[in-house]
């Protein structure tokens, strides 16, 4: 895809702040606002904050979606490791349909994120009604949103969620980069002193960062065969265990002959970070919406935090991470 001069300089479609519908721009005079991450502003709707754009989707989302209790729904924080866990999740559940060593494997040729739509950023975003004809079951979703603000048809159903938490310092550093990436497009970035007080603040994409994880952590515990609550590093550290617990959750375990054969091996190889990163679908191709698919593969690794993080920005995020999760029996992992 080519892309003119101009439109480089422009920031992805769904976070421009133009084109907003008469009802959306009323409500947003009616919200708490703070400087953009991305864009202008950041706006705090149903408890969390989001892009204005965004919003719409978010609504349509809530009003029109019909969960299935097939359905299995990707649920993260963004830039907690959600590219890695849709191409994981596809791989796995699509094992049969789509054999690994296959050369035309999808995850070959697209990126995760077109396999495994966002609900809310894909879907939904800007008015469009999508058509879920062409969708195999079980139907493949993601979202970023907080577990009380998904469609009631969601909560409501016997789909199930997988949710993917990742370390707040290393969230954050992610986010950080990621963020800047789509601000260049405005010319400017945030230093890292500016957004870590507003992460600090619970200003964050879909934060604050703690509520977000902790609905979803007391939901796996309360039903915990319909959310799945799994840790970034504890896959880095142990990913065949991890792969294994998925496909458990998932009612589609690995058969003996399958462990035997090295399947749950070849899923690992194909979603690596180096095998992904590395193929020409994420290399050098855009989204229509503007952005570079390798803006979605940056590290990837467990302690990139150390590179950032001054003593005293781990001494406050320590403070407020222990105040928000103590009792809660969830702790982070950070090497």
């Amino acid at each position: 895809m080519t892309t003119s001069h101009n439109s480089q300089l422009l920031p992805p479609k769904y976070l421009q702040e133009d084109g907003l519908g008469e009802e959306c721009k009323k409500l947003l005079s009616t919200l708490p606002k703070e400087k953009g991450l991305i864009g202008s502003y950041i706006y705090n709707y149903q408890g969390f904050w989001v892009s204005p754009r965004i919003i719409q989707g978010v609504i349509a989302c809530q009003k029109q979606f019909h969960a299935q209790d097939s359905d299995i729904i990707l649920v993260t924080i963004p830039k907690s490791g959600t590219t890695w866990l849709k191409a994981l999740v596809f791989a796995l559940v699509n094992r049969i349909r789509f054999p690994l060593s296959g050369q035309n494997h999808p995850l070959l040729v697209k990126n995760p994120h077109a396999l495994v739509p966002f609900l809310e950023l894909k879907l939904y975003v800007d008015g469009q009604v999508p058509d879920f004809s062409s969708f195999t079951t079980p139907r493949l979703l993601a979202t970023h949103l907080p577990y009380a603000s998904l469609p009631k048809s969601v909560q409501d159903s016997e789909s199930k969620l997988i949710y993917l938490c990742r370390n707040p310092r290393d969230t954050f550093v992610s986010m950080w980069h990621f963020t800047n990436k789509l601000r260049s497009h405005y010319m400017d970035t945030n230093s890292i002193e500016e957004m870590f007080d507003l992460f600090y603040k619970g200003v964050s994409l879909f934060g604050p960062f703690w509520d977000h994880v902790l609905d979803y952590w007391k939901k796996s515990l309360e039903k915990p065969t319909r959310v799945l609550f799994l840790m970034y590093e504890e896959i880095k550290e142990k990913p065949e265990i991890q792969v294994k617990r998925l496909a458990e959750f998932l009612e589609c375990p690995f058969s003996e002959e399958e462990e035997t054969s090295g399947v749950v091996n070849e899923i690992l190889k194909l979603c690596s970070f180096e095998n992904l990163s590395n193929l020409e679908v994420n290399k050098n191709e855009k989204w229509p919406t503007g952005e570079d698919h390798k803006l979605f593969f940056r590290r990837g690794e467990v302690g990139d935090w150390k590179n950032y993080f001054t003593v005293e920005m781990v001494e406050k995020l320590d403070h407020i991470i222990e105040q928000k999760f103590l009792g809660s029996g969830l702790s982070f992992y950070y090497s």
